[in-house]
C-alpha cells in the first residue's frame, strides 16, 4: 500500500457508516412543551438526522429521506399496548416513515429492551456490510410525559388529543417481548417493576463486597451524583440538575425510597418526551447522496449478547454476558477497555454500571466519566431508546475529536441482554463480530436450579423492601431451599421478618427462613410458627363445598363433575385440592371425572387471561392432573361434546377415557395466541405419533370420537348418553383388582423399559398382602 494512500479510497465500498445523528425533547413546564405523539416526536428526530448527514453539503435531506431501503424502530412504553389512553397508530414505524416521506422496503418494529437501540445498529450495519441495505435507519421515541400530563386532566377543558392513526406498511414486528422483562413466575411474585428487580441484584453485589448497608448506600451516591453534572450540560436532559453525593444518598420526602436500596435519585426517570434517529449508509451511498467524510462515523467493534435467566445465574451480583459483549467489542476493534476515551455505560441502576466497571477493573470515579449524557437518572429514559441518545452523542464526540474512541453499552431486561457499539472517525474496513459463538460458550455456562413452589426451610439469598403509599411494605426475596434449588418469595405479614429486612443495622442474607407454596405464590416467614399462623395449612379434603366441582363418594370412587365449560384459576385449585385428597384418601380406589353433557371442557376462561391471570395453573398441573409425577391411582374420564385446548390436555393426562358418539378433540390455543402447554405435545406424539401430534397442534384439526379412538386418544367410544355409566362400570371393574398392583402398575407404566432390569415396583407387589391374600 501506497504510504500517501487516502484510508478512504481503501474502503469497500458496502462498508457500513454512521453519516447522521438527531435529537429532540420537550419537558414538561417548559415554554416550548406541546406534548407530542410518539410518531410526531420520532418523525422530528428522524429529520434532524438527515439534516445532520448533509449539513454543509448542499443536498436537500429529502433526497437522504427518500434513499431508505431500510428502517427500525425501537420499542416505547406506549407502543406496548397496554391500554394507551391516547389512542395509538396501527403501525409506529409508519407512521413515522410517512411523516417523513421515507417508503424503505425493509421496516422493523423491535421488541421492549434497552440493549436495542445498540443492537439495532449493529444488526443494521451488518447487513449494510453484506450488501442488503444501502441506506438504514435506527429511530425511537418515548412520550410518556405526553401520557403523563394528558392522563391527569391536563389541556385546554381537560380535552385530550386522539393519536391514533390508521397508517399500514410491509413490516416485520418482533413482538412486545415482554416475556424477555417479566415471566408470569416474577409477575405472581410482585416482581413486575424495574426498581425492585435490580435491587435484588444489587443487594447481592453489596453482600459480596461486604459492605454495610449506609457504605453501599454512599458509594451508589458517588457513583451517580457526578452523572447529574453531565446532564446539567446536556440540552435535551429531562432533569439537568446537578446534584450533590448527599443529595443522592440521603432520604427525603422528594427522595424517597423507592426499593429498598434504591431511593428516587438513584433509578431511571421515565416520565419524559425525548426521541433520537441514527442514519447509516454505506460507503458508496454515502458518497452518492454527497455526505461530507468528515461527517462520517465508523463501528470499530460490536456485540451483541444475551444473559441467563436470573434466577439460573450462578452469581446474581455478576453479568458474565454484559462483560463478554464488552470485551468482544473490544477485541473487534483491536483496543482495551483503557484505549476509550469516553464511554456510556448504560445507567439504568447502579449495578448496571458497576457489572462493568467490577469485571474491567474501572474506576468508579474514571475521570473519562461514564456516561455521555448523563445517565438515566438525570438525563432520563423510558421504554427502550435511551441509548440511541447516547449513540448521538458518540457520533458527536467523535465528530469533533478525530482521533478518540468511544464505547457505547446498552442495556435491556434484568441485566438480560447487551449490546456494545465501538465508535471512532477514523475509517476502518468492518469488522464482523463473532457474538453467536461467544453466546454459545455462555449458553453452555453452569446453571442454578430453581423451582416455582417452595415449601420448608430455605436461606435467604437476596432480597428488596419495598414501601406501599398506604404505608405497608412487601419485600420481595430470593431463597435457596435445602436441595439448593433457588426461588422467588414474598412477605407482607410478617412484622419481624419485614423489620429485620427494613434494618440498616443488619444482613438479611444468610437468614434463615420457612417457606409455604399458598395460592401460586411462595410466602415466607422469619419462623415456622408465624408461617402457620398467617398461611395455615388446609389438608385436601373431598367432603366440603366446592365452588367450580361437584364432588360425590360412591362406595371406593370419587366422582367429580365439572360445573363450567372453561377452567379458571379457582377450578383448577379445586380439582388439584381433589386430586391430592383423592390420592391421599386409603379407601378410594377410583377418581372418575366428568363435564355437562353438551362440552367436557373447552380449555382455559380467557377472560382471565393477562398478567398473572389463569395461564397460571396449580403445581399439579392443569385441573390439578397434568404435572403430576405421583399419578399411581386410577382416573377416568367420561366425555361428552368437546374436549379442547386445555380440555383435551387433561384428558391425556387421564388413565382410561370413555367418549361418547359427538365427542370432539382439537388443541387451537395457537388461533388463541397461547400454546398448550401442560404435557398435549409429548402425550400426544407419544400415543399418536409425532406427525398426528404436529398436525393437530399446527392445524387445529378437530377429531371425531372415532377418529380419536384411532389416534389412541381415547380408550372406548360409546353411544350418545351412556359414556357416564359406562364409566362406572369401567370404575367398578377396576376396583375389584389388587390396589397395591394396581397402582405399582401404574407407577411401572411411567418408568423407562430396561431389558434385564427388574422394577422396584415387583417387590412391591411380590411381598403385598393383597397378593397373599389372592394366593391363600
Amino acid at each position: 500500500m501506497h504510504a500517501d494512500a487516502d484510508p478512504y479510497d481503501l474502503l469497500p465500498p458496502t462498508t457500513p457508516v454512521l453519516i447522521g445523528v438527531g435529537e429532540v425533547s420537550e419537558t414538561l413546564g417548559s415554554p416550548d412543551y406541546v406534548a407530542r405523539s410518539e410518531a410526531a416526536l420520532a418523525a422530528d428526530a428522524v429529520r434532524a438526522a438527515a439534516a445532520d448527514a448533509v449539513a454543509g453539503s448542499g443536498t436537500d435531506p429529502a433526497e437522504v429521506l427518500a434513499a431508505l431501503d431500510a428502517a427500525a424502530m425501537t420499542r416505547s412504553f406506549e407502543a406496548m399496548g397496554f391500554g394507551s389512553p391516547l389512542g395509538t397508530p396501527t403501525s409506529y414505524p409508519w407512521a413515522v416513515l410517512r411523516r417523513v416521506g421515507a417508503s424503505p422496503s425493509y421496516v422493523v418494529h423491535d421488541a421492549l429492551g434497552g440493549q436495542t437501540p445498540q443492537s439495532l445498529v449493529n444488526e443494521l450495519a451488518q447487513a449494510v456490510a453484506d450488501g442488503e441495505h444501502r441506506v438504514a435507519l435506527v429511530m425511537g421515541a418515548d412520550v410518556t410525559s405526553t401520557t403523563w400530563h394528558f392522563a391527569r386532566g391536563a389541556g385546554a377543558g381537560g380535552e385530550r388529543p386522539d393519536f391514533h392513526e390508521d397508517v399500514t406498511g410491509p413490516e416485520v414486528d418482533r413482538g412486545r417481548g415482554t416475556h424477555l422483562v417479566n415471566t408470569r413466575h416474577q409477575v405472581l411474585h410482585g416482581m413486575t417493576n424495574a426498581p425492585v428487580q435490580y435491587a435484588l441484584l444489587e443487594h447481592a453485589r453489596r453482600h459480596r463486597l461486604g459492605l454495610d448497608r449506609r457504605t453501599y448506600a454512599r458509594q451508589m451516591a458517588e457513583l451517580l451524583a457526578p452523572m447529574s453534572e453531565v446532564a446539567a450540560a446536556h440540552p435535551h436532559a429531562a432533569a439537568p440538575t446537578v446534584r450533590s453525593v448527599e443529595e443522592v444518598a440521603t432520604t427525603t420526602a422528594d427522595n424517597r425510597v423507592v426499593a429498598d436500596p434504591y431511593r428516587r435519585l438513584m433509578v431511571a426517570r421515565d416520565q419524559v418526551n425525548q426521541s433520537a434517529a441514527v442514519l447509516l449508509a454505506s460507503v458508496e451511498a454515502a458518497r452518492a447522496l454527497g455526505v461530507p467524510q468528515e461527517r462520517w462515523v465508523f463501528l470499530h467493534g460490536h456485540a451483541s449478547l444475551a444473559e441467563q435467566t436470573m434466577l439460573e445465574r450462578p452469581d446474581l451480583s455478576r453479568g458474565p454476558a454484559t462483560v463478554a459483549a464488552v470485551q468482544h467489542a473490544l477485541e473487534g476493534a483491536g483496543l482495551g477497555i483503557e484505549d476509550v476515551d469516553a464511554m456510556d455505560l448504560y445507567s439504568c441502576f447502579p449495578v448496571a454500571i458497576t457489572t462493568v466497571t467490577d469485571a474491567l477493573g474501572i474506576d468508579t470515579s474514571d475521570p473519562r466519566r461514564l456516561t455521555l449524557t448523563g445517565g438515566l437518572p438525570f438525563f432520563g429514559g423510558a421504554g427502550s431508546n435511551y441509548s440511541l441518545h447516547a449513540v448521538a452523542e458518540a457520533v458527536r464526540r467523535t465528530r469533533r475529536d478525530p482521533a478518540a474512541t468511544v464505547l457505547v453499552g446498552a442495556n435491556g431486561g434484568q441485566l438480560s441482554k447487551f449490546a456494545v457499539g465501538v465508535y471512532a472517525a477514523r475509517p476502518r474496513p468492518w469488522v464482523p463480530d463473532d457474538s453467536a459463538a461467544v453466546q454459545a460458550a455462555l449458553d453452555a455456562g453452569p446453571r442454578v436450579p430453581w423451582t416455582e413452589v417452595a415449601d420448608g426451610p430455605a436461606v435467604v439469598e437476596t432480597f428488596s423492601v419495598e414501601p406501599r403509599r398506604d404505608g405497608t411494605r412487601t419485600a420481595l426475596l430470593v431463597c435457596r431451599d435445602l436441595a439448593g434449588r433457588r426461588f422467588l418469595a414474598t412477605a407482607a405479614a410478617d412484622d419481624e421478618l419485614l423489620g429485620l429486612l427494613a434494618d440498616e443495622d443488619v444482613e438479611p442474607i444468610g437468614v434463615r427462613v420457612h417457606a409455604r407454596h399458598v395460592q401460586h405464590v411462595n410466602r415466607v416467614a422469619l419462623t415456622r410458627a408465624t408461617l402457620d399462623r398467617l398461611h395455615p395449612l388446609r389438608r385436601p379434603r373431598l367432603d366440603r363445598a366446592f365452588d367450580r366441582v361437584v364432588v360425590e363418594r360412591v362406595g371406593d370412587r370419587v366422582e367429580v363433575g365439572v360445573l363450567r365449560p372453561v377452567l379458571d384459576r379457582l377450578a383448577h385449585t379445586e380439582l388439584d385440592e381433589v386430586v391430592s385428597a383423592y390420592l391421599a384418601d386409603p379407601v378410594a380406589r377410583t377418581l372418575l371425572l366428568h363435564g355437562g353433557d353438551e362440552v367436557f371442557c373447552e380449555g382455559l376462561d380467557l377472560t382471565e387471561i393477562g398478567w398473572g391471570g389463569t395461564l397460571v395453573t396449580p403445581p399439579h398441573g392443569a385441573a390439578g392432573l397434568t404435572g403430576r409425577a405421583d399419578l399411581d391411582k386410577p382416573v377416568v374420564a367420561a366425555v361428552a361434546g368437546a374436549a379442547h385446548d386445555a380440555g383435551l390436555e387433561v384428558l391425556l393426562a387421564c388413565h382410561v377415557v370413555v367418549a361418547e358418539e359427538g365427542a370432539t378433540f382439537a388443541l387451537t390455543q395457537p388461533w388463541k395466541g397461547l400454546v398448550a402447554e401442560h404435557g398435549a405435545h409429548e402425550r400426544l406424539a407419544g400415543l399418536a405419533g409425532r406427525r398426528l401430534a404436529d398436525d393437530l397442534v399446527l392445524t387445529g384439526r378437530v377429531l371425531d370420537a372415532r377418529e380419536a379412538l384411532a389416534a389412541g386418544l381415547v380408550s372406548r367410544v360409546v353411544p350418545r348418553g351412556s359414556g357416564l355409566a359406562v364409566a362406572r362400570e369401567l370404575c367398578d371393574r377396576v376396583e375389584g383388582a389388587a390396589p397395591t398392583a394396581v397402582r405399582a402398575s401404574l407407577r411401572m407404566s411411567r418408568e423407562v423399559a430396561v431389558p434385564g432390569r427388574t422394577s422396584r415396583c415387583v417387590d412391591e407387589v411380590a411381598f403385598s398382602e393383597d397378593l397373599l391374600d389372592r394366593l391363600s
